[in-house]
């Protein structure tokens, strides 16, 4: 029987900024190892505000022939594209880019976090709907394969938890504290020279970018859709010199850790600094890279590991989805892939989340004051795993340090807000939760 002919596909880029271009190079560079493994991809056209930047690309890219577009709905009108790859960023333009494209029965691929976090079902769903694909692994964890993975790879389990390094400028910035002893100021700042955070990093140090990608990653674990507005964010701009060095005294570090966990009755959503045991195998990621931990109930622990930004990993994950897509095209089985969140469960609120926690306190150094304190969380039922005066610092003041066991967040919460107000106490510098590798 004879084999069907493979035909060429056709891919329109809406973008030639730092990702686009990754994807424009793998594509020109990669293009014979591409077409022997899978079939010929050609780049038809591409979108770009910056004529000549774009031209300066295509010409390096040896794609010279290929036409610029300043508007993207030529790409979209081309009947002749088959895949419109979407890498803008932003949410209102790429929505409409994306909307037009699947309504046009074209397949999607996109790095787009922010518009999948807020939008992700209603992108899933029209694609659905105009029977064809849209695609999103460069959404998480740039260059890790991790979406692919849980959705078909880890389908057969019952996931019960995900917990991710999944914002590289957050891990630079902890890695470079822990390791050379900087202030949070001077590691961020090391940071942007290094083009590892933006001028204005906000997004990423208080856990913005974190909290779209672990919402996405949630929705898709457990079947039930999680929006990055109902994650629970915490940034890392409070994180001291004092605390990473507390946190390597009683064996722990510090990362910025996204995690979802889920117990058939809600979900649980969070992004925060988290002190972790030194054997935990998030602990090891260090600099700009990502790491995604995920437990299921027949893989058991499983850690998907890499580049989590970047203009050739990103660029690597999207192609691959072209790869995917043009796949799908060519055997007349688009729309495989659709959504999968057919629960609606409930977000567990935060002061029902049960956690361990570090705190540090600063107090007046005289007698007492550390009986007061315990007297307080023994009333509101918090129990003392490990506590100490670690130093004196002047002025008649001193630094108490604790670490409790496991307690739901409304306790401590409470506790702390009682703590406070003692006529001895000055601040609770620092809290912090705290998860051992055993848990």
């Amino acid at each position: 029987m004879e084999d069907k002919a493979i035909q060429t596909v056709k891919v329109g880029i809406c973008g030639l900024g730092t990702v686009g271009s990754g994807v424009l190079k793998i594509l020109s560079s990669n293009a014979d190892i591409i077409a022997s493994r899978a079939m010929k991809i050609e780049v038809a056209r591409v979108a770009e505000k910056d004529f000549a930047r774009a031209k300066d690309l295509l010409d390096r890219a040896g794609l010279s022939s290929v036409p610029i577009s300043v508007d993207w709905h030529e790409l979209v009108n081309d009947e002749n594209i088959d895949i419109i790859v979407e890498v803008i960023g932003g949410v209102k333009v790429a929505k409409d880019i994306i909307t037009a494209a699947l309504q046009a029965g074209k397949s999607v691929v996109t790095a787009n976090k922010d518009l999948m976090a807020a939008c992700g079902g209603e992108m899933l769903h029209l694609a659905e709907e105009n029977h064809t694909d849209l695609f999103f692994e460069a959404s998480v964890a740039g260059g890790i394969p991790v979406i692919q993975a849980v959705k078909e790879s880890l389908s057969g389990n019952r996931i019960l938890q995900v917990m991710g390094i999944v914002n590289g400028t957050t891990n630079y910035i902890l890695s470079n504290m822990a390791e050379k002893g900087s202030s949070f100021k001077a590691a961020l700042k090391e940071a942007q020279e290094l083009g590892y955070a933006e001028a204005d990093p906000t997004n990423d140090v208080e856990g913005y970018d974190a909290a779209r990608k672990i919402a996405i990653l949630a929705s898709i674990v457990f079947n039930s859709r999680v929006n990055d507005s109902m994650v629970a964010t915490e940034g890392i701009t409070n994180i001291s010199s004092w605390d990473i060095a507390y946190a390597k005294e009683f064996g722990y570090v510090i990362k910025m850790v996204g995690i979802a966990r889920c117990d058939d009755q809600s979900i649980e959503v969070r992004v925060h600094p988290l002190m972790i045991s030194k054997d935990h195998p998030l602990a090891s990621v260090r600099d700009s890279y990502n790491a995604v931990f995920v437990e299921g109930d027949a893989v058991e622990k499983t850690m998907f590991y890499g580049r989590g930004a970047g203009s050739l990993p990103t660029g690597s994950a999207i192609v691959g989805d072209i790869i995917n897509a043009a796949r799908n095209i060519n055997h007349n089985c688009k729309s495989r892939w659709g959504c999968t969140c057919y629960k609606n469960l409930p977000i567990k609120p935060l002061a029902e989340t049960i956690s361990k926690y570090f705190v540090r306190l600063n107090v007046c150094d005289r007698p007492g004051v550390f009986a007061a304190i315990t007297n307080i969380l023994s009333e509101e039922s918090v129990s003392m795993a490990t506590v100490m005066q670690k130093r004196r610092t002047g002025g008649g003041e001193a630094e108490i340090v604790l670490i409790t066991h496991l307690t739901p967040h409304a306790a401590i919460e409470k506790a702390i807000s009682r703590i406070v107000d003692l006529d001895c106490v000055f601040a609770a510098t620092s809290i912090i939760r705290v998860e051992d590798n055993e848990e």
